[in-house]
């Protein structure tokens, strides 16, 4: 390697780990507040949130790496321009592809990298982070309450659910306004516990957590064996000043934090499991969807199947039946319905609208799960596509960065800063939008994933060119110089008249 391909290498590296340990701090404080109620006040030791930071840190590649690839190459070739650097190398007859051939090979090796964290790292860390988080929930049974919304108290063996308004005390052991939904061996809510406080108490040396609630009233529906009782709908109620419930965590004493459990979400997936899971998802859709139109065409009736006919005796047939075939007289519905009784049309009305509205609900209630079947599927495509996108990404970004710096001509954290995170943000942001349209089904999810991608592959083209060219970023002389030759021509052509 010469040593000016040393040079430039050595200095995009410096600016490249420079901004990215940089960018990933930012990224980290700002994503830590998301999970800080997880973490905050639940005991549980520097060990384990450290743990859940590492886990976390993979997982924000996707958003920090195009961006230090930006920043980094807009700061060194601004820095480069600024200082006159590449004035000598084009004195020298070193072009800017020239230039650029050492930084080149180091962002295809950059891609390999990217797809590889996309790949293997990142879900991984998706699957390790999720699931920290669900048996620290076990393990700590506070950190499984989330206010305002019913939460499932896993590993309880209890089976309820419980929602809170507000928590607050020593590792969030009081409770404001709490609803217990406990569940039956059917996992039927059948007892309703409603209370205006309540306090979790537990001990080290003690296998069991106390739920004590406060100023409430128990509701519990009882099961009858007999039918006829049964209708009668027959529930239990009381007040009560103090009621507790014993929690056995025996269970939970020897519960590993770093159980992996099963996969669950297509962040979770590699590229094989991906494109394994989007075959399965598209079959077993298909066949749901037939299963169900199949099922409102037979309640319909009104596509019947005919069954097949023998060519060879429909002719003889006919022609026996011929005289005794009588014409229906009949010839539209509303002849039909005016031939019966009023109160036999009342009865065919009747049923018709139940019928019809049976089939709207089924229909409505069926639209909700296909979509939401869907929106998987789709999001399962996206993901496989994003994986590819993010590591080209990485590549097309640099030859976005690196003539845009030669062509600003700045160097520092200031304009460059400024521009790439300009730049950056509209990538995201179409990212963002086009990977929701492409959830909802509004575009293909492969349109989805590439779609800020190709966007910036024009623009690194156009770039490169007017940098190479040593043009400036935006450039109105070959307007202007057709204007005034249309002028010309117009004042030449009066002087002829």
């Amino acid at each position: 390697m010469k040593i000016l391909d040393q040079y430039i290498l050595r200095r995009f590296l410096y600016n490249f780990f420079s901004s990215f340990f940089i960018l990933i701090v930012i990224f980290i404080f700002q994503g830590i507040w998301l999970f800080i109620d997880d973490l905050a006040g639940k005991g549980l030791g520097m060990v384990i949130i450290g743990k859940f930071i590492f886990y976390f840190i993979p997982t924000l590649v996707d958003k920090v790496l195009p961006l230090t690839v930006l920043l980094s190459s807009i700061l060194t070739f601004g820095t480069f321009a600024e200082n006159y650097e590449f004035a000598a190398m084009k004195a020298s007859g070193i072009s800017l592809q020239r230039g650029m051939r050492s930084l080149i090979v180091f962002v295809l090796f950059l891609g390999l990298v990217t797809f590889f964290f996309a790949n293997d790292v990142i879900p991984k860390s998706e699957q390790k982070m999720f699931n920290l988080r669900r048996n620290i929930a076990k393990v700590k049974p506070a950190a499984a309450i989330t206010e305002g919304v019913f939460s499932d108290f896993e590993g309880t063996g209890q089976g309820m659910n419980i929602k809170v308004d507000k928590k607050y005390g020593e590792q969030d052991r009081f409770l404001d306004n709490v609803i217990i939904h406990k569940k039956t061996d059917q996992n039927i809510n059948n007892t309703v516990i409603k209370a205006k406080a309540g306090e979790l108490i537990s001990s080290e040396e003690s296998d069991i957590i106390q739920l004590v609630l406060k100023d409430g009233n128990y509701y519990e529906e009882i099961v009858k064996k007999d039918a006829q009782e049964k209708r009668k709908q027959p529930f239990a109620k009381s007040n009560f000043d103090t009621y507790t419930i014993n929690i056995d965590i025996s269970e939970l004493n020897d519960q590993d934090l770093e159980e992996d459990q099963n996969i669950t979400t297509n962040k979770m997936k590699n590229v094989g499991r991906l494109i394994k899971d989007i075959d399965s998802l598209r079959e077993n859709n298909l066949e749901k969807v037939t299963a169900f139109s199949k099922n409102v065409v037979n309640r319909m009736g009104a596509f019947p199947v005919k069954a097949p006919i023998d060519t060879t005796t429909q002719k003889l047939e006919l022609l026996k039946a011929k005289d005794t075939i009588q014409r229906d007289s009949i010839k539209s519905i509303d002849q039909f319905v005016s031939g019966l009784e009023q109160w036999e049309q009342i009865q065919v009305m009747k049923k018709a609208l139940n019928e019809v509205s049976s089939i709207i609900n089924t229909v409505d209630s069926k639209k909700d799960e296909l979509q939401s079947r869907y929106k998987f599927y789709n999001s399962h495509i996206l993901s496989l596509h994003q994986k590819y996108a993010l590591a080209l990404s990485c590549i097309i970004l640099f030859f976005v960065g690196a003539p845009l710096g030669a062509i600003i001509r700045k160097g520092g954290l200031g304009l460059p800063m400024v521009v790439a995170i300009i730049l950056f943000l509209t990538y995201y942001f179409i990212g963002v939008f086009a990977g929701n349209y492409a959830k909802e089904g509004n575009i293909h999810p492969a349109i989805g994933a590439w779609l800020p991608t190709m966007i910036m592959l024009p623009l690194g083209i156009s770039l490169t060119r007017r940098a190479t060219a040593d043009k400036g970023l935006v450039g109105f002389g070959h307007f202007i110089d057709r204007i005034k030759s249309l002028f010309k021509k117009k004042e030449k052509e009066a002087e002829d008249q």
